[in-house]
């Protein structure tokens, strides 16, 4: 007797299209394989199979648009009416896809992967935008490839063996696609009016590489372009004295290491971030999609920007501020590994209020993060440094830790985020601050 697989829990996307359709009818497969893979506005999820068994029928096709509960195929074989798996799982890394969701945002679903509030989320492709290469002669690398670059492969002429279109092939005609108009035309963009960048073959001066974007950039570029277009973004910079800060938390992190954890800096700015929100409410709020309101949450879900060898994704530590350092710092660790390891589920992307971005680990001086509307804040941090700090007397050294918030100026003012940021490094410079 044949079992229908459907479509699991997927977070709260609905709609979402199909990019490819990993079985055909006849297939024998195992529990785990992926069957089929997903394309939101956050991320590229395969569904796994949830059993052993033969496909007897597949009942979607590419383009087609699924929700939870979606039917997928008709299974056959012992262990085939095992329930579906709860996740659908963010494609794994390593063979040119990417996971999820500035930020780096960028990023949840949320609202989506943190675009502004009242900028609706991109809809998906309709069905006959995604071309479908089920009669191309390619490999499974070539047509990932035309994918990634936005080529139909059925306009690709393909000059290996049999007619076999190659990677070559793609790219080739990726350069003589983005070849100038004749007489430098310009196209635009349609989109507010803004012109595109002109196309220009840059193989005429020197040896070219094309290169896919990885998808989690692809996914959030949009995203970050519409957030940049749409919040009127200032930034403004303080310091905080984290020398004692800093001291404490090389303790906590000495006695974690023992137990297989560690205690980073960040975890005392997620602390920190609370109690400068809960001081500063328009700072954990959105504007209602009309803009004549805000929405103040009364939550306080930390989203942190994760750098990964495919870009950046923002997971969500929930409920911050009924957490502890030691809390905190074990599931920054376990979020982290999972988003390296391209295991983030879409819960774990979305709901936060406020981001922290941190370039400690690499270095800097100051930068701007761009604001994961429909937040209306973003906290950026890089490398703490020593200086001499004047006491009334004389100069010692103390280790200052820069800080500099982004944020929507149509809900934040300038005074208010002076204040919101000396609150920030006021609890920063005295760790009992923290516990009040």
């Amino acid at each position: 007797m044949a079992t229908e697989v459907k479509i699991p829990d997927i977070g709260d996307f609905k709609d979402i299209p199909i990019i490819e359709v990993h079985v055909k009818e006849g297939d024998t497969i195992g529990p785990d394989d992926p069957l089929v893979s997903l394309e939101s506005d956050k991320a590229t999820m395969e569904v796994p199979s949830p059993a052993a068994g033969v496909v007897a029928k597949v009942l979607i096709k590419i383009g087609d648009k699924v929700s939870e509960g979606s039917p997928i195929l008709l299974l056959q074989g012992e262990g085939a009416a095992a329930e579906s798996k709860p996740e659908a799982k963010p494609e794994p890394k390593g063979n040119g896809a990417a996971p999820a969701a500035d930020t780096a945002a960028l990023m949840p679903k949320q609202e989506p992967a943190p675009a502004a509030a009242a900028a609706p989320a991109p809809s998906a492709p309709a069905a006959s935008a995604i071309p479908d290469f089920s009669q191309v002669h390619a490999s499974p690398a070539v047509r990932r490839l035309a994918r990634e670059l936005g080529i139909d492969l059925n306009a690709v002429k393909g000059t290996g063996e049999k007619g076999r279109i190659t990677k070559e092939d793609v790219k080739g005609h990726l350069t003589r696609a983005a070849a100038p108009a004749p007489g430098g035309a310009v196209m635009t963009s349609g989109g507010m009016g803004i012109p595109e960048i002109p196309a220009v073959d840059f193989s005429k001066f020197g040896p070219t590489e094309t290169k896919p974007l990885a998808r989690i950039k692809k996914i959030s570029g949009p995203h970050l372009h519409r957030a940049w277009l749409n919040v009127p973004l200032v930034t403004h910079q303080d310091e905080a004295d984290i020398t004692e800060t800093d001291a404490y938390r090389k303790e906590l992190d000495t006695q974690g290491k023992e137990k297989g954890y560690r205690v980073t800096l960040l975890a005392f700015l997620i602390k920190a971030s609370v109690s400068a929100l809960r001081a500063h409410p328009e700072f954990n709020s959105s504007l209602s999609p009309d803009k004549e309101a805000l929405i103040l949450k009364r939550y306080y879900n930390i989203g942190v920007a994760v750098d990964t060898p495919d870009g950046l994704v923002v997971p969500v530590v929930k409920d911050a501020d009924r957490k502890g350092i030691t809390e905190i710092s074990q599931e920054l660790g376990a979020l982290s590994k999972k988003a390296r390891d391209g295991k983030l589920g879409s819960g774990d992307m979305q709901g936060a209020t406020f981001t922290i971005s941190s370039l400690g680990g690499i270095g800097g001086t100051a930068f701007t993060p761009l604001v994961n509307a429909p937040e209306v804040a973003i906290l950026g941090v890089v490398r703490s440094k020593m200086a001499p700090v004047w006491d009334g007397s004389e100069f010692k050294p103390r280790l200052m830790l820069p800080l500099s918030v982004s944020y929507d100026h149509r809900v934040i003012d300038g005074a208010l985020a002076a204040r919101f940021t000396r609150h920030l490094a006021h609890v920063l410079e005295d760790v009992r601050r923290l516990v009040i």
